[in-house]
C-alpha cells in the first residue's frame, strides 16, 4: 500500500530552489507554484497566476524573491525573463464583480484551481501560498511564506503582481479620479478620500465594508443635499 504523499528528503540547494528539488528528486515533479495579488485590495481584479520553473536553476532568475520585496523595475525585469524560461506559466483575472459574488477566500481558491488548470504542462506537484486549494489534479501543499520559500511560487507572484498593476494602471486611464495608478486599488488614505468624494466606481468590490460605507456615505449627502435644496 502506497501512503500519499511520499516522504520527501529536503537536502541543501541554492536560493529557493530546495523544496522544488526535492519535490522532483522524489519524482513528483514538474512542481507549479501558484500565488495571489490584489487580496486586500478594495477595488479591481484578483490575479492569480500558476507557473512550473526548469527542474535546474537559471542565472537569469536568480533575483527572484517574495515580489513585495523586490523593487517595481525589478519585479518588471523578472516578468518577461520568467514567461520565457518557464517551462509553463498562466495568468487569470477574477473581476471585482465575481470576487463580490464568491466572496474573496473562495474566489482566490477557484482562481488558484482556473491558473493550475490553464498550465500548458500539467503538473506533478502543485505549491500554493498559504492556502489549502481542494480540487486540483494534482497533489498539493500550502507553504506558509511560500514566496519567499519557493522559487516557483515566487515567480507565480511577480508575474501576478506585474500583470495586476498593470491592469490597475490601464483602469486610472480609464476611471480617473481615484488614483489607481498609484495605490492600485488598496485602502490607502488617498483611496479613501476618493471614494468619500466620488463614492465607488464600477472596478469597487461592494461587499468590502469600507466600499459600502463611502456608498451609502456619498448617498446619504446626496440625500441630505436634495432635502435642502426641496
Amino acid at each position: 500500500m502506497i501512503k500519499w504523499p511520499p516522504r520527501t528528503v529536503i537536502r541543501r540547494a541554492a536560493g529557493l530552489r530546495t523544496m522544488e528539488s526535492a519535490l522532483i528528486r522524489t519524482g513528483l515533479g514538474p512542481v507549479a507554484g501558484v500565488d495571489e495579488a490584489g487580496r486586500g485590495a478594495c477595488a479591481g481584479p484578483l490575479v492569480v497566476a500558476a507557473c512550473v520553473l526548469g527542474p535546474k536553476p537559471h542565472r537569469a532568475l536568480e533575483g527572484l524573491d517574495d515580489s513585495k520585496k523586490l523593487t517595481e523595475r525589478t519585479r518588471e525585469e523578472l516578468f518577461p525573463v520568467i514567461q520565457r524560461l518557464a517551462v509553463a506559466w498562466c495568468i487569470i483575472e477574477i473581476p471585482a464583480a465575481e470576487v463580490d459574488r464568491l466572496g474573496v477566500h473562495v474566489a482566490n481558491i477557484e482562481g488558484m484551481r482556473r491558473a493550475v488548470a490553464g498550465l500548458d504542462r500539467p503538473p506533478g506537484y502543485v505549491l500554493t501560498d498559504g492556502f489549502r486549494v481542494p480540487g486540483l489534479a494534482a497533489p498539493s501543499l500550502p507553504v506558509i511564506g511560500g514566496d519567499a520559500s519557493a522559487a516557483c511560487i515566487a515567480a507565480a507572484s511577480v508575474l501576478a503582481k506585474v500583470s495586476r498593476d498593470r491592469t490597475m494602471v490601464a483602469m486610472d486611464g480609464e476611471i480617473p479620479g481615484y488614483g489607481f495608478a498609484g495605490h492600485k486599488g488598496y485602502s490607502t488614505a488617498a483611496h479613501t478620500q476618493a471614494m468619500a468624494l466620488l463614492g465607488p466606481s464600477r472596478e469597487h468590490r461592494m461587499s468590502y465594508a469600507n466600499v459600502r460605507a463611502a456608498a451609502d456615505g456619498v448617498a446619504g449627502a446626496m440625500y441630505t443635499a436634495a432635502v435642502g435644496a426641496g
